[in-house]
Parts: C-alpha cells; sequence; structure tokens
C-alpha cells in the first residue's frame, strides 16, 4: 500500500524536493511552511498548522499535526465511511463533467468484483450521449451488467431500474453514475433530489452511500465545486481521480480540513485496476518521506 501511495505521489514529492532537495532529521518551520504550500495546501490551513509548531520541527510533531487533519470531533474520532449492511448497497456517484467519474465507476466495479461481488451499474447521466456510450464500453471491457436509456431519458428511472434489475439478480452492488453539469444548478439539485427519492422507493434506505469524484489535477480549485455537491446532497464520501498525474498531491489535507469529508478511494492510474482504497497513513508517511530522515541516518 505504501508503495503505491508512494508512487502515485511522486509529483509531489518531486515538487516538495524542489523546495526541500535534502532531507533532514528536523527542519525549520519556515521551511515546513514552504513546503506545504507547495504541494498545493491551502494557505489559510499552512498557517494552522505551522502555528501549532516549534522553531525546529520533527518529522513525529508534523506527522501528528498532518493526522490531526483527519481526525472526527474528538481526539480518537476518524473521518470514516459509514458502514453498509444492506444487499444491494446502492451507491450514486456524483461530480462535474471530466473529473473522470466513468473511468471512476468503472474502477470502483471492478474493485467489488475482484472481491467476488455481484456489480451491477446505472447509466444516470442522461444527459450525455457519450456519458452512456462510454459505461456501456467500459460495462462489457470489465463484464458488468449495466442499465440504460437514451439520452434525455428520465435518469430517475433508470435509478429505479437499476435497483430493481440489482434486487431481481441477487447483486451486492449497484452504482449509478448521474449527470455532471453545474451551470443550473436548480435543475442539477431538483435532478439530484429525485434520484434520491427514486431510490429509496426501490429500495427503502438507498442510495446508501454518495460518493463525490474531484480531479486531483485542480487541487485545491476543487474545495468549492466539492462545497455545491455537498450542499445539494450531503456526501458521504470522496473519490480522488488523476492524483498520479499532478503535484498537487498536499490538497488532500485541505479538501479534508474544509469539507469534513473522508477520502475513501484514489485514483492511482489509467487502468481499470489502478484504484486504491485511500490509506491515511500511507499518505502522510509518503509525504513525510520526501522531506525527513530518520534519527541518526544519514542522507
Amino acid at each position: 500500500m505504501f508503495n503505491i501511495f508512494k508512487k502515485t505521489l511522486q509529483k509531489t514529492i518531486d515538487s516538495i524536493r524542489t523546495v526541500s532537495p535534502k532531507r533532514r532529521e528536523k527542519i525549520d518551520r519556515d521551511e515546513i511552511e514552504e513546503i506545504l504550500i507547495s504541494c498545493d495546501v491551502t494557505y489559510e490551513l499552512v498557517e494552522k498548522i505551522v502555528d501549532s509548531l516549534p522553531e525546529v520541527v520533527t518529522r513525529s510533531r508534523l506527522d501528528n499535526e498532518l493526522n490531526n487533519i483527519f481526525r472526527g470531533e474528538s481526539f480518537y474520532d476518524r473521518l470514516e465511511l459509514k458502514s453498509v449492511d444492506a444487499k444491494p448497497c446502492v451507491e450514486i456517484i456524483i461530480g462535474v463533467n471530466g473529473a473522470g467519474k466513468t473511468t471512476t465507476i468503472a474502477k470502483l466495479a471492478t474493485m467489488y468484483k475482484n472481491e467476488g461481488k455481484k456489480v451491477i451499474l446505472g447509466a444516470g447521466d442522461t444527459f450525455r450521449a457519450a456519458a452512456i456510450e462510454q459505461l456501456k464500453a467500459w460495462s462489457e471491457k470489465i463484464g458488468v451488467p449495466i442499465v440504460y436509456t437514451k439520452q434525455g431519458h428520465d435518469p430517475s428511472a433508470v435509478a429505479y431500474d437499476t435497483i430493481c434489475s440489482a434486487i431481481s439478480r441477487n447483486c451486492t452492488n449497484v452504482i449509478i453514475d448521474t449527470a455532471g453539469r453545474l451551470h443550473n444548478q436548480t435543475n442539477l439539485k431538483n435532478e439530484l433530489e429525485k434520484i434520491i427519492r427514486v431510490c429509496s422507493k426501490a429500495f427503502e434506505g438507498s442510495p446508501h452511500r454518495k460518493y463525490l469524484v474531484l480531479d486531483g489535477t485542480q487541487g485545491n480549485s476543487a474545495i468549492e465545486q466539492a462545497k455545491i455537491f455537498h450542499q445539494l446532497l450531503k456526501v458521504d464520501g470522496i473519490i480522488i481521480t488523476k492524483l498520479d498525474g499532478t503535484s498537487k498531491g498536499g490538497a488532500l489535507f485541505s479538501i479534508v480540513d474544509e469539507l469534513r469529508l473522508p477520502i475513501a478511494y484514489i485514483g492511482t492510474g489509467e487502468g481499470a485496476e489502478d484504484f486504491s482504497k485511500f490509506d491515511q497513513k500511507a499518505y502522510i508517511d509518503s509525504i513525510l518521506d520526501a522531506v525527513f530522515i530518520a534519527e541518526n541516518q544519514e542522507e
């Protein structure tokens, strides 16, 4: 797991090393500030972190401050996805067009399938014909059934039919795509709310999870769009895509700090299996290893 994160964050690590080329046991606080800014941690969060640090910073001290970002209301709480026992588990995928929703759905379905689960997809982004065709192509490629309709049809009907099909086929997991346009928030809000209501009619208590897909290459600029979707739908978790293609890997700290939502998964490449559960320790260790060496170890 650690190697996956280190490889995925390589561009972020390279950015850190342009600021701090030589790893050390202890780093000046001012340099820590520069390092955090270099990997796209928001200035507000950088100030909050740095203000809590001594003049000379050890790895363990910075490790503690970075881990604090992922804590919940108390020291012992962590921001985590809620557990779901329902069968099928119904998940809604939201996010702007271009963030990588379609590929993320395919990766999530592949992961579930590899775990021995029975998955079905719902092509609920009926606003774009391309979205339907792309998801159909992925369903054929990974060998997972899909429910779809023509462009312009009611997406909530697709959600309803997908859940009903999942129940009749004895599926364990349902993944439903949604439209990602933000230019008309009122229409999007109404559409998403209708999908939620219809899901509940098809299977009481669903959808069980609502995932927001964010493009990692946008860094902190993705926070505002995330706020909009969270306000519309009360998101349960975040999936970060394209993290391997950006030097803005530090933005994950800011996203969690701002939204108080758990990061569920990250995209680690372009293939169907280039997908991993988010590991807080591996993520933080990958950042710290770019900055510090162990005590009494020479660089």
